[in-house]
């Protein structure tokens, strides 16, 4: 494995000979952009509405790749120039932002689907095995691990001094950050595979698997309230204020009012009805969101109504994000399962830019320090960026 892309001795997923060659220039000729935020954990902020506050060109060029044997499903995270991604393989990679070079990789007791966290100095994510791993961002060295009873494919999200996540044994979790001790856990009635979202600073709200959206207090771990979505939820929801959002295998993207406990609206796609896998990004009063249906749809925050929708050409299981960019320049960046990136314009849908990969995309961009990042399910991970 490298961060400079070899030549091989036969393509691999249609990527032929002379693109490598051209992998190799543009490294050569990548430089740094200017800076922008870190993008330290799955969405991007604890509210999770998958909105990078940095820029990104509108034609970004290809800067680098990094390959691995098996897939990564894992969503990257960009802390201090360093890029953190698992994989399928077992092991969590530290990478160099501006040339893809290793810095460290640490192996973990199974397959990593868990997006990292990366907080203090410390990465933080789950493995298949169940084990929850503290990490240290800069040597790669383990600090403390605790193990559940079931795969843990949620990422963790911080609330003050406590990490968050669930697991498939049923409960979401809160631990202590400094010690990674146990604080309690909530026990649910399905699977918890997506990630809670920080409500204030003193609850979560996380949807499950048993069909219920449940808002939790970080103190104590009590269910403060609950809504029924009506069919089962993988989506990780994205919050607005007392608002979330989120998709749901029942064909529906809804908004709660997190503060009730009731459902603002729901919206259907009247023509093709089809799982909401991916997470929402929401931003000032527009939710996008990628559907099995091969669509990108872009709502009103506050009434649902369409305001566009874009054929994507294949089903959609990778959440967009939002990139700020300068004021009217608003972009969304989706990733299909044909393995095709592409940027859409958040006023109109109007496409800007795309990119054919060959592999199909589980995991979800990442946007920081003017770059993006993304692995595929051919275990390549890919950094674009202006040259």
């Amino acid at each position: 494995m490298t961060g400079l892309p070899s030549l091989p001795e036969k393509s691999k997923s249609g990527k032929t000979l002379i693109r490598s060659a051209l992998f190799y220039l543009a490294v050569l000729g990548a430089c740094a952009g200017p800076v922008d935020a870190d993008w330290p954990g799955f969405r991007g902020n604890p509210q999770l509405t998958g909105v990078a506050e940095g820029t990104l060109s509108d034609t970004p060029d290809l800067l680098w790749i990094f390959e691995v044997e098996q897939p990564i499903e894992s969503t990257a995270a960009i802390v201090d120039d360093r890029v953190y991604v698992g994989a399928i393989d077992s092991s969590l990679h530290s990478l160099d932002l501006a040339a893809g070079e290793v810095l460290w990789s640490y192996r973990a007791t199974d397959a990593i689907k868990s997006s990292p966290l990366v907080s203090g100095g410390v990465v933080y994510f789950g493995d298949e095995s169940g084990v929850f791993h503290a990490v240290d961002a800069s040597s790669g060295d383990s600090l403390w691990t605790l193990r559940t009873e079931g795969a843990i494919i949620s990422p963790a999200v911080q609330v003050g001094d406590r990490l968050l996540f669930g697991s498939y044994d049923n409960s979401l979790y809160c631990v202590s950050i400094a010690s990674g001790q146990r604080q309690w856990a909530l026990e649910t009635e399905g699977y918890v595979h997506a990630a809670p979202a920080a409500l204030g600073d003193s609850a979560v709200v996380v949807s499950g698997c048993d069909a219920r959206l449940r808002v939790v207090s970080v103190a104590t771990g009590k269910e403060i309230r609950g809504v029924q979505t009506g069919a089962y939820v993988a989506a990780s929801m994205a919050v607005a204020g007392t608002t979330g959002y989120v998709g749901t295998f029942g064909n529906s993207i809804l908004a709660v009012d997190l503060a009730v406990g009731q459902t603002i609206w729901t919206y259907q796609n009247p023509e093709r009805q089809q799982p909401f896998y991916a997470s929402p990004a929401v931003l000032d009063s527009v939710v996008v969101i990628g559907g099995r249906d091969q669509l990108v749809h872009a709502l009103n925050a506050s009434s649902g109504k369409l305001l566009w929708s874009y054929h994507a050409g294949a089903r959609i299981d990778a959440s967009p994000v939002i990139v700020m960019n300068g004021p009217g320049e608003r972009r969304v960046i989706i990733a299909t399962q044909k393995g095709r990136l592409e940027i859409l314009d958040l006023a109109t849908g109007r496409s800007l830019w795309h990119f054919e990969t060959g592999s199909s995309f589980t995991a979800s961009p990442a946007v920081a320090n003017s770059r993006l990042i993304i692995g595929s399910d051919d275990g390549t991970l890919y950094c674009f960026g202006a040259r």
